[in-house]
């Protein structure tokens, strides 16, 4: 009967080899021929994936030469037929109104029972290999994976998603639209807050708003370096860039405004404006920092901390021209400037713009 189903081929009656094939599978489902020509039907009407399948398996477990390499001629064939439809699916995403603008594609992380099956789907949508698909899914945090027109990003993502890999893609012009706010100083705390805040052209004033307001805060680390003078291990001086220490950061977020109030501990004037103590301490911006917190805690008990920053801008820093592109809204003494800034303001940009309440339909 192998033989009708060859013929059957032959003449492009798939009707009549999908007919044989169905009884064949019933009485031989284990003979590599049968096998080789379900894949076939697959393939010829369509079911890429599954004919691909087929044609790997027979290529593991089949020790017939004919069939081994029908089996490779299959499985050539299918991969250019997607390579080609993923390159055709890409063009009419990038031809869309907007979808050539820059954006990012980003990986959210894989629980670890999953990331076997996450990491097979991963490799199979982005054309790599599954060792390396495995190593690019992170189980803690966000992975900035990919930049370039949203358009693609777009396609990526939906593709990624439908294999239930969880990610999001931002255009960076969002990101650029949200109004950063850096805060000198809250100037009363009740019943609304008040704080004396600079804009983006330096502008100072003043903003009141609701506790209520704030939905997200973002708490970062940044790194600050210094040129420094070491023994290198012929005993000989030597100069190099080390971290000496850090600044830190907290924004947060006022989604109805479209805006996010920046604090940081260098920037923020603890001599002004609320005594979080009854006298601020003059020797240390560390311990008035922590109180700063502690009372942000204390106001904002329902507000998602994000603060997973560092691990995400160590997946982000190698996006040098991405990175060059992005205002930091920072004023932090550097003597050199550094990546890290614009990588925090497109963190909690991203963690902004993930979490915008949906507009309702009705």
């Amino acid at each position: 009967m192998i033989e009708k189903v060859a013929a059957a081929f032959e003449r492009k009656d798939y009707r009549e080899a999908a007919q044989l094939l169905k009884q064949l599978l019933k009485t031989s489902p284990n003979n590599p021929s049968v096998q080789f020509y379900t894949g076939r039907l697959h393939e010829v009407t369509g079911k890429l994936e599954a004919a691909e399948n087929v044609y790997r398996q027979l290529l593991r477990d089949s020790t017939n030469p004919k069939i081994l390499t029908a089996a490779r001629q299959g499985l050539q064939r299918v991969e250019t037929i997607q390579k080609e439809q993923r390159k055709n699916a890409i063009a009419q995403a990038k031809s869309a109104p907007g979808s050539t603008e820059p954006g990012v594609l980003i990986l959210e992380p894989v629980a670890s029972e999953a990331k076997t099956a996450a990491a097979q789907n991963f490799a199979r949508i982005m054309n790599i290999d599954p060792y390396t698909a495995r190593l690019l899914l992170q189980s803690r945090g966000w992975r900035l994976y990919r930049t370039g027109a949203i358009g693609e990003l777009k396609f990526l993502g939906q593709q990624l998603q439908e294999a239930k890999i969880a990610c999001f893609w931002v255009p960076i012009g969002e990101i650029q639209k949200i109004n950063v706010f850096r805060v000198s100083y809250f100037h009363t705390a009740f019943p609304q807050p008040t704080v004396i805040c600079s804009d983006e052209s330096d502008r100072i004033g003043s903003l009141t708003f609701d506790w209520s307001e704030v939905s997200h805060r973002v708490d970062g680390l940044l790194p600050i370096f210094e040129e420094v003078v070491d023994l290198d291990y012929r005993k000989k001086l030597q100069r190099k860039v080390q971290t000496q220490d850090y600044a830190q950061f907290c924004d947060l977020h006022l989604p109805s405004r479209r805006s996010i109030l920046r604090l940081y501990d260098s920037g923020y004037q603890f001599q002004n404006g609320i005594h979080l103590t009854p006298e601020p301490d003059k020797d240390t911006t560390r311990r008035n920092w922590n109180r700063l917190l502690e009372f942000l805690n204390h106001q904002l008990p329902n507000a998602k901390v994000w603060s997973d920053f560092t691990p995400f801008a160590e997946t982000a820093l190698d996006q040098t021209e991405l990175l060059d592109r992005i205002k930091s809204h920072m004023h932090l003494f550097r003597r050199n400037p550094s990546h890290w800034d614009p990588a925090f303001q497109l963190y909690s940009g991203l963690v902004f713009l993930k979490n915008l309440p949906v507009p309702s339909n009705g």
